[in-house]
């Protein structure tokens, strides 16, 4: 696989994931985007939109969309979300051509490979050499 590719299907997965969270937590049904205010002499803001309430929502709905946050979906751990995570991984492990990297892959087999990545990389670039990881 290319660089190029690599990088793609990592950005599509992290977009994917990104999309999935923002739409949870701000549902288009309960909210809505209000452009940021424009400083003083710059002709547009540089600023994100706001993401408010819709006018009108009802309270029942405004209490479940304050529930909303990061925090509390990701104490929840819903399938999409762990499917998501888990096509990122596989994209980012595949940029690192590990073939046979699985979601149950321990910590520190990844921490490994990625220190002996680091080391590796670190004495083409610094000419420097390092005695061999476990």
């Amino acid at each position: 696989m290319s660089v190029r590719q690599a990088a793609i299907d990592i950005a599509k997965a992290a977009k994917k994931l990104n999309d999935l969270r923002e739409n949870w937590l701000n549902p288009p049904e309960w909210t809505h985007k209000v452009p940021e205010v424009t400083p003083l002499g710059m002709d547009k803001s540089p600023y994100p939109d706001r993401i408010e309430p819709k006018p009108g929502i009802s309270e029942v709905d405004l209490k479940a969309l304050h529930k909303r946050t990061l925090t509390n979906l990701y104490n929840a751990k819903p399938a999409w979300l762990s499917m998501a995570h888990q096509q990122l991984d596989q994209a980012v492990a595949a940029a690192y051509g590990w073939t046979d990297y699985t979601s149950a892959m321990p910590d520190d087999e990844m921490l490994k490979r990625l220190l002996a990545l680091n080391l590796a990389r670190s004495a083409i670039i610094f000419g420097t050499t390092h005695p061999q990881t476990p």
